[in-house]
């Protein structure tokens, strides 16, 4: 199985046998002060493996343990990543960063050194090794492992060097150091500009686009941001309704935190509108006019509006990274946590228990925006977390176009990245109080959803691990910037802008190493034509694509509900409100936070369930074609084995290939071992059946 990672595009042939390895003097690889080994085949192979701008900082001969069979070949440590090179091993030059072994600097997440009598973890560049290592295991945040033992023989102190450098190079691989001067890609080497395969909406004509392309015929594109004098982690152009102008938005947006005010996420065909906002920032003092543009802008020309307390039920950011890391320690191979406890302390994680939050509110939010012509707004206080996850399942839910390959990466683009989600900080490269892998949890919902309806995403699950482990390889701005005023400063692209800056946001990094042309969307540059292929799921029902479930104007499929219809959608319930504002006629509510309400009692039951959630006088609405309501009780929702336990090898043989010449080659091995397996049997009763396996010949 090549998938691993980042997939494994290299070859492995077979070569004759490599002379002993050992040290000649002064010379150095690649200008790095490495010895140079003996062997001219290593040392090519060295050479051709290294990126423009790479330098080799160690190396050391290793066998690769853990898998079977062990490989042997050479441990390499780069200003850019840990690599592993097999013997005979030829990397592809058309993609360079794809392999199973090579672990960028800021994906290693847990370094380890083992002897026969010792065993540390290495941490930090202070961190002293008082002994050789026999072999080390590197752990990545991916939950990848590599593990190389070492050979005895004089080579020893290579080793201790190669394990130190990686101690080293790991602590110092910020992002203004770690880059700097390095190609990572084919594409950084060609001149001219490359176009990205989706729009990435920097610019007013990608967001008309799109705009057309919902129907979303009451909105417009906003150019109020353009300069980021509003918010530098909003975009510089959104949607806001037509009638609002731009001065109006500038002082509306000056009432929610940090600038976020509501903008438009998804038009549904049906008429509705989802919305998604910061939190009112109370502490401000809005006149009348100010009100008034507030409550238009949220209202979207809606009589009937829904407020989403976002944060409800939902887990904090503090409670996703606690789950991820105890996900991740639970599902090393070396973990201590015997096979009979392994499934309690996996619900001990709650890891689940956020995916299934996570999927039940955006479950009882599509109905929300299905069942009734409406706005529904998603109220968090940052905007920049769930909102983007909540609107996104909403719309996967809800739309089977954005199940499409171009338009899942679309949804991604518009609701993550330009939206301003803080890639860089959840992910922990900076920031130790605000990690949480928000992104990979949606990601993990978004594959609770591929399993459930296998026959309604063009996309496969090797998409998505392809996806998961891009988020921490550092060739393209997508994911290494907080948001997109810091994209565009590093890339140069707002230097002719006098720039206003947020409160509470630190200036991007200097420097401008990695091309801004480039997004992760780029699957070309790193992944093979084989590899892309698998990006497609074989299982996916063409009937349907976009347009097909039901047309752009249908006036008697969603009703409208009574007029000047205003609710709290909280804890499962909808609770009526008197206004949608916090400071009109309640001068007490200036003190409080967004949550302004008291909250009913949890409901046990799915808004689905409840006829809708709505009173009972508005009758019923069958659900509409296209319409995903997926199941989160029990064993509905699973582990992500292929993704969470790809350091044990044994599970991952129990899991189908990936492509229909794998599941052939799979079914003739089960087919062998059936036979051999199958007790033996007289020849009278294989005359009788015809068959000495009458399994077999029914399964043909």
């Amino acid at each position: 199985m090549w998938w691993g990672g980042r997939g494994q595009s290299f070859n492995i042939a077979p070569q004759k046998e490599e002379p002993e390895m050992g040290l000649s003097g002064p010379q150095s690889v690649q200008g790095s002060g490495m010895p140079e080994p003996r062997s001219p085949q290593l040392g090519s192979c060295l050479a051709s493996g290294c990126l423009p701008g790479e330098q080799i900082l160690a190396w050391a001969p290793g066998v690769r343990k853990g898998l079977e069979p062990e490989l042997p070949g050479t441990l390499i440590c780069t200003n850019l990543r840990v690599t592993f090179q097999p013997c005979g091993w030829q990397r592809r030059q058309e993609t360079p960063l794809s392999s199973d072994y090579d672990f960028a600097l800021v994906n290693i997440g847990q370094l380890e050194a083992v002897s026969s009598l010792s065993r540390v973890q290495l941490h930090r560049p202070g961190s002293l090794l008082k002994f050789i290592p026999e072999e080390i295991l590197i752990h990545g945040r991916d939950f990848r492992l590599l593990r190389v033992g070492f050979k005895a023989g004089g080579l020893e102190p290579q080793a201790f060097q190669v394990t130190m450098a990686i101690v080293q190079a790991r602590a110092q691989s910020s992002q203004t150091q770690q880059y700097s001067g390095i190609t990572l890609s084919k594409a950084g080497q060609s001149s001219g500009s490359r176009k990205s395969p989706i729009p990435l909406l920097e610019t007013p004509e990608d967001w008309e686009t799109e705009r057309k392309k919902q129907g979303a015929n009451g909105w417009r594109v906003s150019l109020v941001n353009e300069r980021f004098d509003v918010a530098t982690s909003l975009p510089r152009y959104f949607w806001v309704p037509n009638r609002t102008l731009d001065s109006e938005v500038r002082r509306a947006f000056g009432h929610f935190h940090q600038g976020r005010g509501p903008r438009l996420s998804w038009h549904h065909p049906g008429g509705s509108d989802l919305l998604r906002c910061g939190g009112f920032y109370t502490a401000s003092d809005p006149n009348k006019e100010d009100i008034r543009s507030v409550e238009s802008m949220l209202q979207a020309g809606h009589s009937d509006v829904v407020l989403v307390d976002t944060m409800d039920e939902l887990p904090s950011l503090a409670d996703v990274q606690l789950a991820h890391l105890r996900l991740r320690a639970l599902c090393l191979p070396d973990s201590s946590v015997s096979e009979d406890k392994w499934l309690s302390a996996l619900e001990g994680t709650r890891w689940l228990d956020y995916v299934r939050s996570c999927l039940r509110k955006a479950s009882d939010i599509s109905v929300l925006v299905t069942s009734r012509v409406r706005s529904v707004v998603l109220q968090e206080r940052g905007d920049r977390d769930f909102n983007g996850l909540l609107s996104s399942l909403v719309q996967l839910l809800s739309a089977p176009e954005a199940r499409t390959l171009l338009g899942f990466q679309s949804l991604v683009q518009r609701e993550w990245v330009a939206a301003g989600h803080p890639f860089l900080t959840r992910l922990g490269v900076t920031g130790v109080s605000e990690k949480a892998p928000v992104f990979l949890l949606f990601l993990d919902c978004v594959w609770q959803l591929l399993q459930q309806f296998p026959a309604e995403f063009e996309f496969s699950e090797f998409f998505l691990l392809a996806l998961h482990d891009s988020v921490r390889v550092p060739d393209t701005l997508t994911f290494l910037r907080d948001n997109p005023w810091e994209r565009g400063k590093q890339s140069g692209q707002f230097n002719s802008y006098t720039q206003v800056y947020t409160p509470g946001y630190s200036h991007p990094p200097a420097g401008n190493s990695i091309n801004s042309q480039l997004s992760v969307w780029d699957w070309d540059l790193r992944y093979s034509n084989e590899q892309i292929l698998q990006f497609h799921n074989p299982g996916y029902d063409p009937e349907h694509c976009q347009d097909s479930w039901l047309p752009r104007q249908q006036p008697s499929f969603m009703v409208r509900g009574p007029p000047s219809s205003v609710w709290l959608f909280s804890r499962g319930a909808l609770t009526a409100l008197n206004q949608l504002c916090p400071w009109r006629d309640s001068p007490c509510l200036l003190t409080v936070s967004s949550r302004w309400l008291p909250r009913p009692a949890i409901s046990s039951e799915s808004l689905a369930d409840q006829e809708w959630g709505l009173p009972s006088h508005w009758g019923a609405c069958p659900l509409p074609a296209g319409l995903l309501l997926p199941g989160y009780l029990g064993p509905q929702i699973r582990l992500w084995r292929r993704c969470y336990l790809r350091g044990r090898p044994e599970v991952q043989r129990g899991l189908s290939a990936p492509t229909i010449t794998g599941l052939q080659d799979e079914l003739s091995r089960l087919q062998e071992l059936i036979k051999k397996w199958t007790p033996r049997t007289s020849p009278g009763d294989c005359s009788q059946k015809g068959d000495p396996n009458p399994i077999l010949s029914q399964s043909h």
